[in-house]
């Protein structure tokens, strides 16, 4: 298949590209850029890229193509706060005028990457794809917004699946420093200690990058039938942990102590997760890589490759990186491209 794959010069992108040139589909990328030098270690190849804001893209860049695979995004909560409105126009506008525009081109796949932060403040309850939705940041919000929209594009030509990703880990070139395992691996790393601002009693389901990529590989090529208009939540169960238990992991693979401070409360994002749903539509593929191999693995990226603080608190954390770019002129308030 040709691929579209947008968000391609990110944290997951850039994991995802190769998975699935190496299952033989034909993957162009599409990204605006902000993190492109953003790597950790050797520069990864890129496939062809189209240069161009996913605000701005029509019908007419996306003929040709068999699938899109939909990453782009101001990709967490922080930067939804940042600017709700932008969060707005990027996340939920944007998506739903990409896909409307991947229709009309004539694409008959289009894989959106949602979130399971859609469940918001669960609790401790098992919550699977029919369960109530209590997204509590504009970040989760906009997901939800996209997913419903989605429907509505659903036909026998054009087959959108929504896959619900639980919290990322693990190394990738354009690495990420904000999102809890590769935070509190590096934390420890630099300062001999795991800190934790929160009481640590909030559940997170996590899974690795390269499990998102997979999965994400095999949506491409179940059957339609099966899939369409599906939202599935990727991950598995034994990667529900509370984020004391994460500490923990990491404390014991990186030798560091353990500071739970409390300083931010007790965090309202708070969810376990089912993904029975996935087992029983994507047979195929399996999510094993465990938070211990997770901090296993980016404890020796971060010593191999020379982490140091400031690149681990600016670099690598995607709401300082675009406040360096605003702030160098390089973007605009709207979060395009100065001129």
């Amino acid at each position: 298949m040709k691929v579209l794959l947008t968000g391609h010069q990110g944290y997951l992108g850039t994991v995802m590209a190769p998975v699935l040139e190496r299952a033989g589909h034909e993957v162009v990328g599409l990204d605006i850029g902000w993190f492109a030098d953003c790597v950790l270690g050797p520069t990864p190849k890129d496939p062809p890229t189209l240069r161009k804001d996913i605000r701005d893209v029509t019908a007419d860049d996306l003929a040709g193509f068999d699938a899109v695979i939909h990453l782009a995004a101001l990709s967490n909560d922080p930067l939804g706060d940042l600017a709700p409105e932008i969060t707005h126009d990027i996340n939920h506008a944007a998506s739903v005028r990409l896909a409307t525009e991947a229709k009309r081109a004539g694409v008959g796949r289009f894989l959106y990457s949602s979130t399971c932060s859609v469940y918001g403040a669960a609790g401790d309850r098992l919550v699977g794809e029919d369960a109530e939705l209590a997204p509590v940041t504009p970040y989760a919000v906009s997901k939800v917004r996209v997913e419903r929209e989605l429907d509505g594009l659903a036909d026998d030509d054009f087959c959108p699946v929504s896959l619900r990703n639980a919290t990322a880990f693990g190394f990738s070139p354009r690495l990420r420093t904000d999102i809890v395992l590769n935070n509190l691996v590096g934390h420890a790393l630099l300062t001999g200690e795991v800190l934790v601002l929160s009481d640590g009693t909030p559940w997170r389901p996590l899974v690795h990058a390269a499990d998102i990529a997979d999965v994400f590989t095999a949506a491409l090529v179940a059957p339609a039938a099966e899939v369409r208009g599906a939202r599935i939540n990727v991950g598995c169960e034994a990667n529900n942990v509370t984020v004391a238990e994460i500490a923990q992991v990491v404390a014991e693979e990186t030798g560091a102590s353990v500071r739970i401070t409390g300083s931010t409360g007790n965090d309202p994002r708070s969810y376990r997760v089912d993904f029975s749903l996935l087992r029983r539509l994507l047979p195929q593929v399996t999510v094993h890589r465990s938070v211990t191999d997770g901090a296993r693995e980016l404890a020796r990226a971060y010593r191999e490759h020379g982490m140091t603080r400031e690149r681990f608190e600016r670099e690598f954390v995607r709401l300082a990186r675009i406040r360096a770019l605003r702030e160098g002129a390089r973007l605009d308030d709207d979060l395009r491209g100065a001129a």
